[in-house]
């Protein structure tokens, strides 16, 4: 068995196929050294835990005690802020949670080589059973069968940076500022004891107002700290390949072509702000090496594979897309007293009704009910 790409879903795939049977050959390929990682931590929401607690519980016994973890979050706006209660989250740093993957398939005995890059599957392709593209947004196994997996590629119209920042903050929290040329917003969490991702984000017209396509990576940062210099308390913002980019929509038609699968974002996209991109990365590796599992022939269980995720996929996509949507019009919202705004956040992905909302987050709810009397 072929994996391109050393991330969390190719780690996770190799991990499970060698669960699966200690006989099969698991080679993994990845252009990086193997410390290398862009970003800062991941955050996994506390429903996306429990998926890989059944699908996988030797792999969640390794990373959850090295999580971060918080019970509530916390939306800022002009300086206000609004506690939504019962919206759990827990973080790893992005570095950490790829060396315990590396670590587990090592004892497991994948043969695992870094700081190789493929220019063309040719070889691989006529020597391996299985070729799984677990390589990313930019999939060398996508692009090689392009017109087999029917790619659609698109970018959202927001720009972002990833910071990182040596400041624990006690709750994902999102920031919502009018600066002097414009609308901001950070998204910020703790992924270590003593160190927080800090996503900065704008929409074109304080992008372009702001003149960040004009600086450097330290200018930026330096930029954005003056910002959110009452957020950070006097903490610097620290970059790694933290450039300014627009984030892409990706979906693939088919997740399969011949004895090819993809995984993760070589198949799909899913926007930071749901927090979903890992969970699906490992969700699609969990799918891939159940459907090898049941099926005793290969073609049956990649099609198997690609019925029973696919749907799944598609509905956090649309999730996905849709909250990116609402960051997009941000701008406009932010206008409206800090229950709304706190309301509308809430409710931009589409998933949550009333009823489910009063659940999950009932001290918010009563408040919100209460001032919605109150108008």
């Amino acid at each position: 068995m072929e994996i391109i790409g050393a991330g969390p879903a190719g780690l996770c795939a190799s991990i499970l196929l060698k669960n699966l049977s200690p006989r099969i050959d698991v080679r993994v390929t990845e252009q990086n050294p193997a410390h290398a990682t862009f970003g800062f931590g991941v955050v996994f929401s506390d429903q996306a835990l429990d998926f890989l607690q059944v699908g996988d519980p030797e792999t969640h016994a390794l990373i959850a005690p090295q999580m971060e973890r918080w019970r509530d979050m916390r939306v800022s706006l002009h300086g206000e802020t609004i506690t939504l209660d019962g919206i759990g989250f827990s973080a790893i740093g992005r570095v950490r949670l790829l060396e315990l993957l590396q670590s587990r398939a090592r004892e497991l005995g994948v043969e695992m080589h870094f700081g190789q890059r493929l220019e063309s599957l040719q070889g691989i392709e006529h020597a391996a059973d299985l070729i799984i593209g677990a390589d990313g947004l930019n999939s060398l196994v996508r692009r090689s069968h392009e017109a087999s997996f029917s790619p659609t590629l698109e970018s959202f119209g927001n720009h972002f940076a990833w910071f990182g920042t040596p400041r624990a903050f006690d709750k994902l929290t999102q920031t919502f500022i009018r600066g002097p040329h414009g609308e901001i917003n950070a998204h910020h969490y703790r992924y270590a004891p003593n160190l927080s991702t800090f996503i900065v984000e704008c929409d074109a017209a304080s992008f372009e107002a702001y003149d960040f396509a004009a600086m450097d990576e330290q200018h930026s940062a330096e930029t954005c700290r003056v910002l959110f210099a009452d957020t950070l308390e006097g903490a610097p913002l620290l970059t790694n390949k933290s450039e300014w980019r627009r984030f892409p929509r990706l979906w693939c038609d088919s997740w399969i072509s011949g004895k090819r699968a993809l995984l993760g974002d070589a198949a799909h996209s899913a926007h930071f702000s749901i927090g979903s991109g890992t969970r699906l990365a490992f969700e699609d590796a969990i799918a891939l090496v159940n459907a090898l599992a049941r099926e005793n022939e290969l073609p049956a269980a990649l099609a198997l594979y690609q019925q029973q995720r696919m749907p799944v996929a598609r509905k956090l996509f649309a999730a996905a897309n849709a909250s990116a949507q609402w960051y997009q019009g941000y701008r406009e919202k932010m206008t409206l007293p800090l229950p709304e705004f706190a309301f509308s956040y809430l409710t931009r992905s589409g998933r949550l009704d009333l009823e489910r909302m009063r659940q999950l987050s009932p001290g918010f709810m009563r408040d919100y009910d209460e001032y919605r009397r109150g108008t």
